[in-house]
């Protein structure tokens, strides 16, 4: 089969769009879609200056996700000099898995000349995913601990390098099905706080500035002293989790393919596979799913900002980790007591 953009013989045939496209031609297209969300998004200020540069950290993990959007970010700004990236991973305690990734993130960085720092839950929390997965007091999901730690690890360290953006590696695929678990399970304080940690455009203005599709302020840029909050960012959010596998195959960039063990079970992987059958009954669902979703969280956003029913309440600090939170306890602190680490 010919690649519908020139005489070469098609690598994939992305049905969602109705093309076949070379190898050289896919990798493009992957390329321009990540590049096309930074511009969208507003991730590189106008002020963004050599003498005072964006630094973007991002989360790396050695799998196919966080190792492409590494890749391309680096091909696209390693010579512009008002963008320093930074890598961080981290070591959740799981015996082979996490070593053998943390292998992945090595050799790329070392590829591609980046700074990188590696933190673990066993020195953050005195905890192992191991550990937590055989006693699991709140009898839940090893992945319902995993994601409220790593996102409080990332957050905490990209704010010690001295962050402007945390950028991480989520796919089309982990979008629809965080929006799919949002809406079915109702929860609309929740959308407006995902819109407005990573997935609304930053403001296009100066610090407090308004966005310009919805007229929601940005919390951190509008006032300074709330936070300890690092704006996060999902560049990669336009492209499906098979394609972002086979970039990363034709360009034999090192990964680590391997399911993390304790996945099984979770309630995303419902929603994951839910979506896969519709996705093969009528191509083009997730992205439905996606503009759908990010126009309903909008406007959750600015009814919140504007004191609607979707308020989720103001954003304040932690009280015993000084952590930003929506409550009185972040929900790290609550599982490490459950624990008996806090």
């Amino acid at each position: 089969m010919e690649c519908d953009q020139c005489e070469g013989s098609a690598v994939v045939h992305v049905e969602y769009a109705g093309v076949h496209r070379c190898e050289d031609h896919f990798r493009e297209s992957v390329e321009s879609r990540i590049r096309r969300r930074v511009r969208e998004d507003n991730l590189l200020p106008e002020d963004a200056s050599p003498e005072d540069p964006e630094t973007w950290v991002v989360g790396l993990s050695g799998g196919k996700d966080s190792v492409v959007l590494t890749t391309v970010l680096h091909e696209t700004f390693a010579r512009d000099p008002r963008v320093e990236l930074v890598a961080l991973s981290i070591h959740e305690g799981i015996e082979g898995y996490r070593d053998e990734s943390l292998a992945a993130c090595e050799d790329l960085a070392a590829d591609l000349g980046l700074r990188h720092e590696v933190v673990s839950y066993d020195s953050e929390f005195d905890v192992r995913m191991d550990g937590v997965v055989e006693r699991d007091p709140e009898d839940m999901s090893a992945c319902g601990y995993c994601g409220v730690f790593r996102r409080d690890v990332l957050a905490r360290h990209a704010r010690g390098l001295g962050a402007d953006k945390l950028l991480t590696g989520h796919n089309l695929d982990d979008e629809a099905q965080s929006a799919m678990m949002n809406f079915l399970s109702g929860d609309i304080s929740q959308m407006s706080q995902h819109f407005d940690a990573s997935l609304g455009p930053f403001p296009a203005a100066e610090a407090g500035g308004e966005r310009p599709e919805t007229g929601v302020r940005d919390p951190v840029a509008a006032d300074p002293e709330a936070g300890s909050f690092v704006p996060r960012a999902k560049p990669l959010r336009d492209v499906p989790e098979k394609e972002v596998a086979l970039y990363a195959r034709l360009r034999n960039l090192p990964t680590h393919m391997a399911e993390c063990p304790h996945a099984s079970g979770a309630y995303r992987g419902e929603i994951r596979d839910l979506l896969l059958e519709l996705e093969e009954r009528h191509p083009g669902t997730r992205h439905a799913v996606m503009a759908g979703y990010e126009e309903l969280a909008g406007l959750a956003a600015a009814d919140r900002d504007g004191a609607g029913p979707a308020g989720g309440g103001d954003r304040g600090d932690c009280e015993r980790c000084g952590e930003p939170t929506h409550g009185e306890v972040c929900r790290a602190c609550q599982l490490l007591e459950a624990l008996g680490g806090a």
